[in-house]
């Protein structure tokens, strides 16, 4: 056997980030391991989010085949209150929740978005794509943004409502802007309480509150 002088170097953190990756892997329980893996170094020597589902995401996961709100949700507590995120880091999030890959595409194609993703508007559109009427679009953008988990109906700010009622609106190109400007006036001044929030309430039971 050739004999060599050369020592070869264990890197003294090796031991732990191999112990966290087979600790990932367990919880993930990737389809393709090789290529999980693959994401799994990609991802660490990048800086970005690791491609590691949390318990809370397991119970059905690998199942999930259709966007929900629920898989929404998940997905706005990773962008973590940015406000862009870059497509790429975008994309490997919506993989790694098992999402059909041409749904993302669709949304991308559909909001002309780039490299630079303004996330508030990535998440309207795809709500969009379980809400029938705009309506049911914003009362999903609501209960996935909001804080409020159990301790009472859904509710956003004011100001985030407007943006989106009016970028869905226009995204929609059926309904005129003085019919967006006329709600969206009614609403804060009638409709609003002193907390400057919004409840899902008041936009889908009030018979004043026409958003089509």
């Amino acid at each position: 056997m050739p004999q060599t002088d050369k020592q070869i170097c264990i890197p003294p953190e090796l031991p732990e980030l191999l112990k966290q990756f087979t600790k990932d892997a367990i919880r993930t329980q990737p389809q393709d391991l090789i290529q999980w893996a693959c994401d799994y170094f990609g991802a660490m020597a990048r800086g970005e989010i690791l491609p590691v589902r949390e318990p809370s995401e397991r119970v059905t996961l690998s199942n999930w085949a259709e966007l929900t709100p629920e898989l929404l949700k998940i997905l706005h507590s990773r962008v973590a209150g940015r406000l862009i995120i870059h497509a790429e880091e975008l994309a490997q999030m919506w993989k790694v929740l098992n999402l059909p890959k041409d749904l993302f595409n669709s949304v991308m194609n559909v909001g002309r978005f780039t490299e630079e993703i303004e996330w508030l508007k990535f998440l309207a559109l795809a709500c969009s794509c379980l809400g029938v009427t705009i309506a049911k679009t914003l009362k999903i953008v609501c209960e996935v943004l909001s804080c409020d988990h159990d301790s009472g109906p859904a509710r956003i700010p004011f100001s985030t409502f407007q943006f989106l009622y009016t970028y869905i609106a226009e995204m929609d190109g059926e309904i005129s802007a003085s019919h967006v400007s006329r709600m969206l006036n009614y609403i804060e001044q009638e409709v609003i309480g002193p907390d400057g929030l919004i409840k899902v309430n008041d936009f889908t039971q009030n018979p004043r509150v026409r958003l089509e």
